[in-house]
């Protein structure tokens, strides 16, 4: 309904009580005070209904697209995020919303469908008027919901760590760049476990390939030979590993210091890691450092066969700061179970939320184009203790940690670098070591510092 058609109808309501009070004055039979009076009562009930009308306006909720598997391979460890999303806007309305309005959640199941996905983006911009997306996981689904966000021009906070290779104006990162992940469990685990073989072991698509690819260069060039680089691929959902974990058992039983790197996703990894205890693979042995498995994650399988093995994140729960340890209160007593556990994908939504809250208040405006151009700049503080920053290549500063499993499926904290700024744009290929991401100044996403040209040429 049109705020003109009431007006018009409240316009009406005035003038006919008038139409009929003259002509009664023609007649005789009213007199002047009583026209007063019904043309007062006509205006004063115009005013009270447009009175309704008003505040309705003003009170407008903006909508907040959420976009994560509910259902599906990857519901594992989306799910969560979906709950912490609905904790934060909760939170953010009991301190009055933003800019006066409150926020609304708008919840879509992508089900780890990659082409749903974009669907439901769209669904969820055009539709449903977000105002911002928070939501994917893998690169796939984020890969698919790109080009929908530029062409209507939106917003996407994407929580998990990725291979890089990308800065889009229209997406911010507050998960981890391989430079704050990958590159740094290699430099442990060649430091401090002395390993000379390595297994890359990932989900068949285009994170953990990349990812793999970085690696593989990066490796070779601190002097890895090709042969004591072992790469394997499985598809999503895959539950077979007996032959895999036996060919990693092989291979780390030539007299070298084995290690795995795992870009395993989602629900893929319980088989993986059942079948690595019943091999009887301790990390003594073969040690395991995940880059996809956390607190959720472990909360489904028996850690005890695990303990050891190693995972590299920007956030554990295990991390001992007073704001950490608000926010597992906070989230325990949301869930209303003391068993419920945190995790880094969800510290990312943490920051990105309060990240975005403030581009909007800084801008003083929900629009896409003043927020995406408020962000950059923008602090806030992250569960470990540290203030993390959106960088002009909309990815943040974040710390580096190592974590070891223990057998209540928390981890260990056993190395913690300071913040590190999340490279867009990998060092170690050729066709991405010139380029970086900037959307302050050069106004691009893949600028060449040697050619001082924008799209990489």
């Amino acid at each position: 309904m049109s705020l003109a058609s009431p007006l018009l109808r409240a316009g009406e309501a005035c003038r006919r009580p008038l139409k009929g009070a003259f002509n009664r004055i023609g007649s005789g039979d009213m007199s002047v005070s009583n026209t007063r009076r019904v043309i007062l009562g006509a205006a004063l009930a115009g005013a009270a209904f447009l009175g309704t009308l008003l505040p309705a306006a003003a009170q407008e909720t903006i909508k907040v697209g959420i976009l994560h598997s509910l259902s599906g391979t990857m519901a594992i460890s989306e799910t969560t995020l979906k709950d912490v999303m609905l904790m934060l806007i909760d939170e953010q309305n009991k301190k009055g919303g933003v800019l006066g309005k409150k926020l609304e959640a708008v919840v879509v199941d992508p089900a780890s469908n990659w082409p749903l996905f974009a669907e439901k983006a769209r669904e969820l911009i055009a539709k449903d008027k977000v105002s911002a997306v928070f939501g994917c996981w893998t690169s796939v689904s984020r890969k698919s919901v790109l080009p929908v966000f530029k062409e209507l021009n939106s917003i996407l906070f994407y929580p998990v760590q990725y291979e890089g290779e990308e800065s889009e104006r229209n997406v911010f990162y507050t998960g981890a760049a391989p430079n704050q992940q990958a590159i740094p469990a290699v430099d442990y685990l060649a430091k401090e476990e002395k390993v000379q073989r390595w297994v890359l072991a990932g989900t068949d698509y285009v994170y953990p390939r990349t990812t793999n690819k970085i690696l593989e260069a990066y490796l070779k060039s601190k002097g890895v030979k090709a042969e004591d680089i072992m790469i394997n691929y499985t598809p999503f959902g895959h539950s077979d590993w007996q032959t895999i974990v036996s060919d990693i058992k092989k291979f780390g039983s030539a007299g070298k210091k084995t290690a795995v790197v795992s870009t395993i996703n989602g629900d893929a990894n319980v088989p993986f890691y059942k079948e690595l205890g019943n091999q009887g693979i301790k990390a003594t042995d073969i040690p395991v450092v995940a880059f996809s498995v956390g607190e959720e994650e472990l909360a489904g399988i028996d850690t005890k066969p695990l303990l050891g093995h190693l995972a590299a994140w920007n956030y554990f729960q295990s991390v001992k700061t007073p704001e950490n340890e608000a926010f597992i209160k906070q989230w325990k007593a949301y869930k209303k179970n003391d068993k419920a556990v945190t995790n880094d994908p969800m510290e990312a939504h943490v920051i990105g939320f309060a990240m975005w809250v403030k581009a909007v208040e800084k801008a003083k405006s929900f629009d896409p184009d003043k927020v995406i151009d408020a962000l950059p700049g923008i602090e806030a503080p992250n569960l470990t203790g540290g203030i993390s920053k959106m960088l002009p290549n909309h990815h943040i500063t974040k710390p580096v940690l190592i974590g070891e499993i223990k057998a209540d499926g928390q981890f260990d904290v056993v190395s913690k670098t300071g913040l590190v700024a999340g490279d867009a744009w990998s060092k170690e290929l050729d066709g991405s070591k010139d380029l970086i991401g900037d959307w302050v100044e050069k106004k691009c996403g893949n600028f060449n510092v040697k050619t001082g040209k924008c799209g990489g040429a």
